[in-house]
């Protein structure tokens, strides 16, 4: 068999480095000023302003929830309070109205006593007893419930704040604003007036 021999008139590629080495170079200076286009100025500012500008708003939303939190708690409290004493007058003095119409059945009954002579007494003993008990069973009673009375007495100076002057005279031997008679005992009602003694008041002037 014959042997192939390599024809001398075809030219195989041959590899030539510096044909290489150029295109390698033209390759290399042609990519040298390849870069990412730059940010535009001013760019990451956008969102930090955003940023900052949320915050102000959660802040300024905190403030107004805060405040509104205080405002309603301090109505809370002041409800609490209210409610507090009201509940605290109405046990107290809840009973003010049924006590300030018992009076004129106190003051009867102590005129009724202040009128029996002793010819009464000694006639209707057993009546006039039972009026005493009745009065003193009737004074228990307002007491228990803290109405005290107010018992001012003839030569008492007089107090505008728990007597009711009823008329003024002159009387010898006092001075103004003297006591000189009681007509019916006050009522206290813990520390509210229920009713001011009646009582008269001497007008004489100083220095007679």
């Amino acid at each position: 068999m014959a042997e192939a021999k390599p024809n001398p008139n075809h030219d195989s590629p041959e590899f030539d480095p510096g044909a290489a080495q150029e295109s390698a170079t033209a390759a290399g200076q042609g990519g040298e000023g390849v870069h990412p286009d730059p940010a535009p100025e001013g760019a990451g500012a956008e969102p930090a302003r955003d940023l900052e500008g949320e915050l102000l708003a959660a802040l300024a939303e905190r403030d107004e929830m805060r405040d509104r939190m205080m405002r309603a708690l301090a109505d809370a409290e002041n409800s609490r309070k209210r409610a507090e004493k009201d509940r605290r007058d109405a046990q107290l003095y809840g009973g003010s109205r049924i006590a300030r119409d018992m009076l004129p059945v106190y003051d009867n009954l102590s005129r009724a006593l202040g009128a029996a002579n002793d010819e009464v007494r000694a006639a209707a003993a057993g009546l006039v007893e039972g009026v005493e008990l009745t009065l003193r069973e009737l004074t228990n009673i307002l007491n228990k419930h803290g109405v005290e009375r107010i018992c001012p007495e003839v030569g008492d100076h007089f107090d505008p704040h728990q007597h009711q002057a009823m008329f003024e005279a002159p009387v010898p031997g006092t001075r103004a604003g003297q006591i000189i008679q009681v007509m019916a005992e006050g009522f206290m009602l813990h520390d509210q007036l229920l009713r001011p003694a009646q009582v008269g008041v001497s007008s004489t002037p100083a220095g007679q």
